[in-house]
């Protein structure tokens, strides 16, 4: 049917989104009651969060009769969804003053749901822990808002191939049969997840307030810590531990759907899984034997310096424990390489997804092998399921404007001052979602020297890789907006 918007179906979905963000405040609110701090902050921002939501609740009842949530109706509620959370959860860090300006707040909150882990903070330590609580939880609602949003929405709406990378078509089925019940496993896993890498912190020796904003960071691929030295300072089994989290967080969650209903052979058939894994461990080798033999590094701090960074980076989580701005400086432009790789589809990691990067590799295989065999018909497999040329077209759409939409951001900070590796790796790491860049932004510096206006513009970087740009940019058409 044609429509411009169902606004009632907007308004009630946002209201229920501020009633669970309220829910979230008044837990912090408890944090801070017992570390002795001021709930306020809080209280208030839960108060106007709830006040919002009953007016958007009334707004969606007036007249009301039943609606259903078309395509267009998704795409802005998606988009106004993070934006409104985004606002709302810089509130906090505004009224407590740990953030006075108010740019710097939205620009901490945005980064906190949707789990970049970019920082403007100079002194995470001073904080109140209640706001570095709130600071860690936004990840974690982040986190289980991107796996909802890229397995039960995405691939009805058809953006960027979700449809066939996230869910094979008989378990799409049984998603949209039985939603609810799907959307209650993949919380449970991340639930399950959560709780396992907690344990196994506080086995470690880390307090449980550190070790539950590690773990909302880690599984939810963000990169908060309330520490200045990130996981730097902790000891060899506090980083391996985050580490196998990490790799775990960037796992497509559709594979342990799969575990769950014992299907192994289409867990060994994912190709998606073996590239991810092959990537992160040719990658994480490779730095390990620069470290080892330029740097003189002991083997073993080698390794777990490579590994714990190449995977942060490849995961889009931004942890970090060596300054990667110290090591020889092809070391760098690997590290660039790695940020567009990104985790798996259907994961909490962000950036362009190994998927892609698989199916790019065969349609330029393709193309060789077209040239060798002009009349050749070469149809194009992934998981050995034939991948149709409106969703090969779709991905390769994707990684197109992806780099566009790079090099013109870099261009734009450039402009605003920036040396072309901070500009260029800034918006590179905002757009994947990873947290720390290279140049002024490395993983020893933050965002806090940037200019007003580019902050604004990573904001946004955030948002629109985080919702995967089609969603974002489809808004702007004239098309969208017509009946």
């Amino acid at each position: 049917m044609n429509h411009i918007i169902h606004y009632k179906v907007l308004c009630k979905v946002l209201s229920r989104l501020l009633l669970i963000v309220g829910m979230a405040l008044l837990i912090c609110a408890g944090v801070a009651f017992w570390f002795a701090e001021d709930i306020l902050p809080f209280l208030y921002t839960a108060l106007i969060s709830w006040i919002t939501a009953m007016v958007l609740s009334l707004l969606a009842s007036r007249n009301g009769h039943e609606m259903h949530l078309h395509k267009k109706d998704t795409y802005l509620t998606v988009t106004l969804s993070w934006i409104t959370v985004g606002i709302i959860g810089c509130l906090p860090y505004l009224f407590s003053g740990a953030i006075p300006s108010f740019i710097d707040a939205v620009f901490e909150s945005f980064s906190g749901f949707t789990t970049t882990g970019s920082s403007i903070l100079t002194d995470i330590e001073s904080l109140p822990k209640s706001v570095l609580f709130w600071r860690s939880l936004t990840h974690w609602i982040g986190g289980i808002g991107i796996i909802v949003l890229v397995i039960i929405i995405m691939p009805s709406m058809k953006i960027g191939g979700y449809q066939f990378f996230t869910l094979e078509s008989s378990l799409q089925d049984r998603v949209h049969l039985r939603i609810r019940s799907v959307g209650f496993l993949l919380l449970m896993i991340y639930l399950v997840l959560t709780f396992a890498e907690v344990v196994l912190l506080l086995i470690g020796g880390m307090n449980l307030f550190e070790s539950l904003c590690h773990a909302f960071g880690t599984v939810a691929t963000g990169g908060f810590s309330p520490k200045n030295a990130s996981i730097g300072g902790y000891s060899p089994y506090i980083q391996y531990v985050i580490m196998v989290f990490m790799l775990l967080s960037g796992t497509n969650f559709v594979i342990y759907f799969y575990i769950l209903k014992r299907e192994l052979s289409k867990v060994g058939n994912n190709e998606e899984i073996k590239f991810y894994y092959t990537v992160i461990l040719v990658i994480g080798i490779f730095i390990s034997a620069i470290l080892f033999l330029e740097m003189d590094k002991p083997l073993e701090v080698s390794v777990r310096e490579a590994f714990f960074q190449v995977i942060s980076i490849v995961t889009c989580t931004g942890y970090a424990t060596a300054d990667y701005m110290l090591w020889p400086q092809y070391a760098w432009f690997i590290i660039f390489f790695a940020m567009f790789l990104g985790g798996c589809t259907g994961s909490t990691a962000g950036g362009i997804k190994m998927a892609r990067h698989v199916l790019l590799y065969k349609n330029i295989r393709r193309i060789f092998r077209q040239n060798l065999k002009p009349h050749a018909i070469l149809p194009l497999h992934l998981n050995k399921i034939q991948v149709s040329d409106e969703t090969n077209s779709t991905i390769l759409t994707f990684i197109t404007l992806y780099f566009i939409l790079f090099t013109a951001g870099t261009l734009v900070m450039a402009l605003l001052g920036l040396d072309i590796i901070t500009a260029s790796s800034s918006v590179a790491t905002c757009m994947a979602g990873i947290g720390p860049g290279l140049g002024s932004v490395g993983p020893a510096n933050n965002f806090v020297h940037l200019p007003d206006t580019a902050k604004l513009l990573l904001s946004f970087l955030m948002v629109l890789g985080r919702l995967e740009i089609l969603t974002i940019i489809v808004l702007f058409s004239r098309s969208f907006w017509r009946r």
